[in-house]
């Protein structure tokens, strides 16, 4: 009696368990799943060198600096502040979650976390240093040789292996564990009754066709402006400027919505400073309808259920500097 009794609970938990995979399955989004690094030293390393400033010219702008997780990945301002306060041309993408894009950068144009995390070092409108001193400045300090060899069984240190590592660090900054998660995972007092219904509407009215999968975006090209043209100032052509033709003027990556309500202000030339604003005009030029304002509030409140559980680490403490290191040139 009591194996039959154990046999069915334990079928029981099997339905349950298949229910709600089965439940998951047949939505547009996907919850997020944990990351389990191959390489601790490898990661360990790579986030080093995110927070290190000394990859730029001014010893001043990290990795960090245009994509900071204390604010969601990202810098919170319509477009970066580069080398000598240059002023960026778009505004920056966030890091979180990143490794799902199906592309780096709005245009697409680095295929991987490792080609993306070498563009900046080496523009001179963003770190404006290059590889060469990249490679220089590290390689002189004794202590990241040392992490080196624990990453790579080697001391020897080249841009490979410094945006190799970069894109370890980027790897592991997923944001599981968001209230949406949980109600794709079962739990259906997660969301609120306007949040769902913000969900609901979400999917009828044709959001779901780009932003959809775990990140909700990201892995999809799409045009700004497909019943109406999106008014800016901001020159970015989008994939246009990767392809040379005409017909991808003005397509984008579609971003990821994880964590949208940290990622302000939104678009590729941060031309939507609330979230309320973003999804009206998007409403209008992407899918043809005009949400009114119950309605965007609903959608607001679906999209803040989208904030996952942000990275969590100890800063690293970076070494110090010694008299071979080359110096930093902030005003030059």
């Amino acid at each position: 009696m009591m194996m039959r009794t154990l046999t069915a609970s334990l079928l029981s938990i099997g339905i349950m368990i298949t229910s709600v995979h089965v439940f998951a399955a047949n939505e547009p989004i996907q919850p997020i799943k944990p990351v389990k690094p191959e390489n601790a030293e490898m990661v360990e390393l790579g986030k080093m060198l995110f927070f290190d400033p000394r990859l730029s010219k001014s010893g001043f702008i990290s990795c960090n600096s245009c994509h900071n997780l204390s604010m969601g990945g990202t810098d919170n301002i319509k477009t970066s502040i580069g080398h000598k306060w240059h002023q960026g041309p778009i505004n920056a993408p966030t890091v979180l979650n990143a490794s799902m894009n199906l592309a780096q950068f709005w245009d697409g144009r680095a295929k991987d976390l490792k080609e993306q995390a070498g563009g900046p070092i080496a523009n001179p409108g963003e770190m404006a240093s290059t590889h060469d001193m990249a490679v220089k400045v590290i390689s002189s300090i004794s202590q990241y040789r040392e992490q080196f060899k624990k990453a790579f069984d080697s001391t020897a240190v080249d841009i490979d292996r410094i945006t190799t590592a970069i894109a370890a660090f980027e790897e592991t900054l997923v944001t599981p564990d968001s209230r949406f998660d949980k109600w794709l995972e079962g739990d259906k007092d997660a969301l609120t009754k306007a949040e769902l219904d913000g969900y609901r509407l979400f999917k009828s009215g044709g959001c779901t066709k780009c932003h959809n999968g775990p990140a909700v975006g990201g892995n999809s090209f799409e045009k700004m402006g497909v019943y109406k043209p999106y008014e800016t100032s901001n020159a970015a052509v989008g994939r246009m400027d990767v392809t040379g033709k005409e017909e991808d003027r003005f397509v984008f990556k579609v971003p990821t919505l994880r964590n949208v309500e940290l990622t302000y202000p939104y678009f590729h030339d941060g031309g939507a400073a609330t979230l309320e604003e973003a999804v009206d005009i998007m409403g209008k030029i992407q899918v043809n309808r005009e949400f009114s304002k119950e309605e965007i509030a609903n959608i607001v409140a679906f999209l803040k259920t989208l904030t996952g559980k942000q990275p969590y680490f100890k800063l690293p403490i970076l070494p110090p500097s010694n008299n071979a290191t080359p110096r930093s040139q902030p005003f030059e």
